[in-house]
């Protein structure tokens, strides 16, 4: 039995004897680098998250914009009545809101929908409604417009849209005037 067993010791180096190849697991030196490398990445990630939102509203603000200016070309452009619609109610709402109505209304050529963000309309004579659901600016081919004043808001972003009723003429407002 003693050749057995000196055959199962041998097979078994100690420890101390192995290279540094052999050895398995990481030092706490390599364990630290690594904590710091996340450590790192993680400064330079978080700070973009969290101006995720912001970027987020002003895009919103901007594409509604685009859309306005869009009705407008294309109102002059065809000689027809051109609207923007802007839904603030979630999406999945707004299509069970009103489907038979879009439908049957062809002058809507854009869309806004802006679920999380507060929206208020003024018009020209300084009456200020919230929106609840959806409100509308229309185009007329000879360059007038509905006109008012879209009013965004978002925690503590705003953006204000104005909308000339004479001109149909669309401009970014200062977003810091009283609301």
């Amino acid at each position: 039995m003693t050749p057995i067993l000196a055959c199962r010791t041998a097979a078994l180096p100690n420890p101390r004897q192995l290279t540094p190849k052999q050895q398995r697991g990481f030092t706490l030196l390599e364990i630290i680098l690594v904590l710091a490398i996340i450590a790192t990445a993680s400064v330079m990630v978080v700070p973009n998250l969290g101006g995720f939102e912001a970027r987020t509203f002003s895009t919103q603000v901007r594409q509604a914009q685009s859309l306005l200016n869009y009705a407008r070309r294309t109102a002059v452009i065809s000689g027809q009545a051109s609207t923007v619609s802007f839904n603030v109610l979630p999406a999945d709402e707004m299509a069970q809101a009103d489907e038979e109505e879009y439908a049957s209304l062809s002058n809507i050529v854009a869309q806004w929908n802006g679920t999380g963000v507060n929206l208020r309309f003024r018009d020209s004579t300084d009456r200020e409604i919230e929106i609840e659901e959806k409100t509308e600016v229309t185009f007329y081919p000879e360059g007038g417009s509905t006109g008012g004043t879209l009013l965004f808001a978002q925690e503590d972003q705003a953006g204000v849209i104005d909308i000339d009723p004479f001109t149909g003429r669309v401009s970014s407002g200062d977003p810091d005037r009283e609301l």
